[in-house]
């Protein structure tokens, strides 16, 4: 018996020792929606053998009217019961690989894209591990009046609010996502007004992007179990720090370390600094996966340590990328943060794109430029110029101009989810550019 025979008897043994009711079949939408459909027990065996049929030119991005039937075939591996259904006809969940009818992986599939990618990586001989911090807002409700949304708390970076909603909140969530099989690794508040911030622990990316989707749900469960609005919106407050998610990186090859080399500067080696040269060169090119939305670039425009410049350094937090401090005798922790990524972006596409561009300076031998060891902030224009600090966009549309001409991206994605993208993000630029807002009626409506 293969160990995916006995990954699939392992689930059906445990839906009828647990008295599992539900099972609810996940996958997401280019845009990194989730997706779900539930089955009975009775329907699983079946789903594993022939998958589920469903309309896909009914979902965003996924295919087009003229080939719309897809199926979606459950991976065993990821069975877990939900905590948060109780003990009231229990539910668990499984993610799903898409398939054409002919059982071709559906080319459109952000879950396909990164294994595709990952794929690439073994030919390598590495293994991709990720560490996600991983920030959002507590709100005390989804709607909002004159002064925008209101915060659960007025606390800020690592206060310890006693019988607070956010530290109730983070507790309880932290205990769901242990009960999920997803290790948390910290969680504490973060530095805007009912900001907080849940790390996990490494994993492969592909674990990883499974688990910040049911990361996601679980905050929107706790958060509705609370009487409170949980939101991954990278900017929802104006005066106060946007939502990231520090992502941080390291190849593997087999158990050794390949961004390891003892006594190398800050223990880097030559991989790791190829990987760091290839993240930059094709940084702005990513952007408008790793920042999806309008609203995503107040965030990296907004201060609070977000980045804006495209550069690299060690523990200097206005760089785009951090080489952490190196810990003595733990060769295997050495990797890099990426500190673009919001907490909005589609991880599987992301996570894909982030890996490309990384294989793509060690492949072609790229160089890394030099570091920036002052705040790059502080600097003046003309400084950053004369040190070769490019901006990274500076909107949805700048960074769309660089995606449009950039091969890596088109090929990493694949003709379909890179066209969709573009057309997507085309229309949420055009449909942002074309309101009147508040901003501009307050200013000029009595004025002009």
């Amino acid at each position: 018996m293969s160990g995916m025979d006995k990954q699939r008897d392992f689930v059906l043994r445990t839906i009828e020792e647990r008295g599992v009711k539900f099972i609810r079949l996940w996958f997401t939408d280019v845009i990194g929606t989730l997706k779900s459909v539930a089955i009975a027990p009775a329907e699983v065996e079946g789903a594993f053998a022939e998958g589920i049929g469903f309309d896909g030119s009914a979902i965003e991005g996924l295919t087009r009217t003229f080939e719309s039937d897809l199926l979606a075939q459950p991976d065993p591996t990821t069975f877990q019961i939900l905590p948060w259904r109780g003990e009231i006809d229990p539910t668990a969940r499984m993610f799903c690989d898409l398939t054409t009818p002919d059982g071709r992986p559906a080319v459109a599939d952000p879950r396909h894209v990164l294994k595709r990618t990952l794929a690439k990586a073994a030919d390598a001989g590495f293994t991709f591990y990720t560490h996600p911090e991983i920030e959002f807002y507590l709100l005390k409700s989804s709607q909002f009046g004159p002064e925008g949304p209101v915060p659960v708390d007025s606390a800020g970076y690592f206060d310890n609010v006693p019988g607070g909603t956010a530290h109730d909140f983070r507790r309880r969530s932290v205990r769901m996502l242990e009960d999920l099989g997803i290790s948390v690794e910290y969680s504490h508040h973060e530095g805007g007004p009912g900001q907080n911030e849940i790390d996990l622990r490494y994993a492969d990316a592909l674990t990883t992007a499974d688990n910040i989707m049911t990361f996601r749900t679980v905050v929107k469960e706790v958060a509705i179990e609370q009487g409170v609005y949980a939101t991954f919106m990278p900017k929802p407050l104006s005066n106060h720090p946007g939502s990231g998610m520090h992502t941080h990186m390291s190849l593997f090859e087999g158990d050794l370390n390949a961004f390891y080399e003892e006594g190398a500067k800050y223990q880097l080696s030559r991989t790791g600094r190829q990987f760091i040269a290839g993240l930059l060169r094709h940084a702005n090119e990513i952007s408008a996966v790793t920042n999806q939305f309008v609203n995503s670039y107040k965030r990296l425009w907004g201060g609070d340590e977000a980045p804006s410049f495209v550069t690299w350094g060690h523990a200097n937090r206005s760089a785009l990328i951090r080489v952490p401090m190196y810990k003595p005798n733990k060769g295997q922790s050495t990797r890099i943060e990426y500190r673009a990524l919001d907490s909005a972006t589609n991880p599987y596409l992301a996570y894909a794109l982030m890996l490309a561009a990384g294989l793509k300076g060690i492949e072609e031998g790229y160089e890394l430029p030099p570091e920036a060891e002052d705040n790059v902030w502080s600097l003046s224009d003309a400084e950053r110029r004369a040190l070769g600090y490019a901006p990274l966009p500076a909107s949805l549309d700048h960074a769309l101009e660089y995606m449009e001409e950039s091969e890596l991206v088109a090929e990493t994605l694949g003709e379909q989810v890179f066209n969709y993208v573009l057309l997507n993000k085309r229309r949420e630029w055009e449909q942002y550019r074309g309101q009147v807002t508040p901003f501009e009626l307050k200013s000029n409506l009595e004025l002009l």
